[in-house]
């Protein structure tokens, strides 16, 4: 009896999906050295290296003169990240008393010790380094629509500089001359952030009894 050829499949084997997190958690720990959370997607941690203010895109743009150059900023939908000092978020609550911004409900969300932030895309690499995307006209990036809803850097970190020597800081705690202020970033801030409360109460419908 002949023995008959085994059949070979044809089928192709199914693909494992594209997984990218590996490329950008090896980004931001090799290349800038920061922590990241276990799995996926990438998380930064914060409170090590830097903590981050989260507040509306509006604040965040009018902030942005009270940041050096090279602090670093991140923006995801309506939202804009700014990084400032370790640290900073727990003085925060203390600093808007001291402004005078304490009593108030402020959209102005800290994070830090114990903290993790969604890593943003790293930015587009050219031939002479890397690159943020492209402001709009209203200072946030041009995101290309495969990546709408994900975080993307406005102003990136640049690998082999130190974070800590870009970020605000309170000048008691070591900020050198002509190092970005925090206080003066908290108040411009709490001012936007208070602006842009005002103008959405004042958009609601009146409710009549």
């Amino acid at each position: 009896m002949v023995g008959t050829a085994p059949v070979v499949s044809m089928v192709p084997l199914p693909r494992r999906p594209f997984d990218s997190s590996a490329g950008i958690r090896h980004w931001y720990e090799n290349d800038l050295g920061w922590a990241t959370v276990p799995g996926s997607p990438v998380r930064l941690v914060t409170g090590l290296r830097f903590d981050v203010l989260d507040v509306p895109a509006e604040a965040g743009v009018a902030a942005l003169g009270r940041l050096g150059p090279g602090s670093p900023v991140a923006v995801r939908g309506d939202r804009m990240r700014l990084l400032v000092a370790a640290g900073s978020a727990e003085e925060l609550p203390g600093l808007l008393d001291w402004l005078e911004w304490g009593a108030l409900a402020l959209d102005l969300v800290a994070l830090g010790a114990d903290g993790h932030m969604e890593a943003p895309i790293p930015p587009e690499r050219t031939s002479t380094g890397v690159r943020p995307f492209s402001p709009g006209g209203s200072g946030v990036p041009a995101v290309p629509a495969v990546l709408q809803g994900a975080a993307v850097w406005l102003r990136p970190p640049e690998p082999g500089c130190e974070v800590e020597a870009s970020v605000p800081t309170l000048s008691a705690l070591g900020g050198g001359v002509g190092a970005p202020d925090l206080v003066r970033l908290v108040d411009t801030v709490a001012t936007h952030c208070h602006r842009v409360r005002l103008r959405r109460l004042c958009a609601q419908p009146l409710a009549f009894s």
